[in-house]
């Protein structure tokens, strides 16, 4: 008589409850991303990094990206890959933290900024500039030793803007179009007032012009709407010196030493945030709907404040600071601040959104839209997923 011996292992499974189970949980967990995505937007970003990432959280981060040590070193995102910049190369790596692309370099002042899914590399008094993506490189330019480089800009479309000394004249900016050919398709000359910096701003450039009144240096912003010479408009920023020009929601920002000013392509001004006297440290105008000021109450130290500003000059948020501050970064609806022993990300109005405790030998914190962080060291940076 033959024994007949049943298979234990294919006990208790039932292909429905499984089936049932697993889409219970799938449920759950949309319904939770949907309350968070429609409490304060965030949920949509916590379900694209679980997708991107296979995971939800990376307490620690981990290292994605390895680099040559240099105490010049700038960094950019580009989309999911790192520019970095040093006196002597740009290099560029993509998600999986592979060198595609790097070239020597020769540089006293180096300074990188991106814009539009792009970066451009250039020295400040010197000849050399770059203009990269994700693919590598789109321009190079070099200029004479007689009108080095003083300043460029990126665009939210990724148009270049080339500030420059200008032989015969008190500086130029030199305009190149999304497609960047070799030529400028626009340049603006100036004779009376010194060119700090330009920017473009829809179909008009920003001129940032420094001049005398009363003794008093003060910026002055012309707008020319292009391709014409005569100037639009122009405004000025009282009492401060404008240190950076860009874009928020459609107004153009300037960040001077004294003010956050907001004008429209009129020259009207339309909103500013004044200081109050404390003393500029840091700025990021790279957030959705808001832009993030360190202040600092005195000169040196680290007692101060956080502030985020809305395009009309409206606070969103404030955060008094006593602690040392290593960096902040603003990206989407993210700001990342990096203190001397942990990253912290905020929301817009500086509700904190995610901690990382012990960041080791970071200096610096670049955010990305999606709420996840790089952490920079001086040879290697590391992910952070909240």
């Amino acid at each position: 008589m033959s024994e007949k011996r049943v298979d234990k292992s294919k006990e208790g499974r039932h292909p429905i409850r499984s089936f049932l189970s697993f889409f219970l949980m799938l449920a759950v967990v949309l319904l939770v991303v949907l309350f968070a995505a429609y409490r304060d937007g965030t949920g949509f970003d916590i379900l694209r990094r679980y997708l991107h990432y296979g995971r939800a959280e990376q307490a620690g981060g981990e290292t994605v990206y390895h680099y040559d040590t240099a105490s010049k070193n700038r960094f950019a995102l580009l989309g999911e890959s790192l520019a970095v910049l040093s006196d002597a190369s740009l290099s560029l790596y993509n998600r999986a933290g592979e060198e595609v692309w790097s070239t020597p370099v020769t540089m006293t002042a180096p300074a990188l900024v991106s814009g539009g899914g792009r970066a451009v590399a250039y020295d400040v008094g010197g000849t050399s500039l770059y203009v990269i993506d994700q693919s590598g490189l789109l321009l190079e330019l070099t200029a004479s030793e007689e009108e080095p480089y003083i300043s460029a800009t990126l665009s939210q479309d990724g148009e270049l803007a080339v500030t420059a000394q200008k032989k015969g004249y008190k500086g130029s900016v030199k305009v190149y179009d999304r497609a960047l050919g070799p030529d400028p398709y626009f340049e603006f000359k100036s004779s009376q007032r010194f060119v700090l910096d330009g920017y473009i701003f829809g179909d008009h450039l920003a001129a940032v012009t420094l001049g005398q009144e009363n003794g008093v240096f003060v910026s002055n912003i012309v707008l020319y709407k292009m391709p014409e010479t005569e100037p639009a408009a122009d405004y000025s920023i009282s009492g401060g010196l404008v240190a950076a020009v860009g874009e928020l929601e459609g107004r153009l920002a300037s960040v001077s030493d004294t003010a956050l000013t907001f004008a429209n392509a009129g020259g009207e001004i339309t909103g500013a945030y004044s200081y109050s006297g404390s003393y500029l440290r840091e700025y990021d105008l790279g957030g959705t709907g808001f832009a993030a000021l360190l202040l600092n109450r005195y000169r040196s130290g680290s007692v101060g404040q956080l502030v985020t500003v809305d395009k009309n000059g409206e606070v969103l948020g404030s955060l008094d600071v006593r602690e040392e501050v290593l960096s902040i970064s603003a990206s989407g609806r993210y700001l990342a601040v990096l203190y001397a022993d942990r990253l912290a990300v905020y929301n817009p109005d500086l509700q904190p959104y995610a901690t990382l405790q012990g960041t080791g030998d970071a200096r610096e914190a670049l955010m990305r839209p999606d709420g996840s962080a790089l952490l920079l060291s001086s040879g290697s940076a590391s992910l952070f997923l909240p």
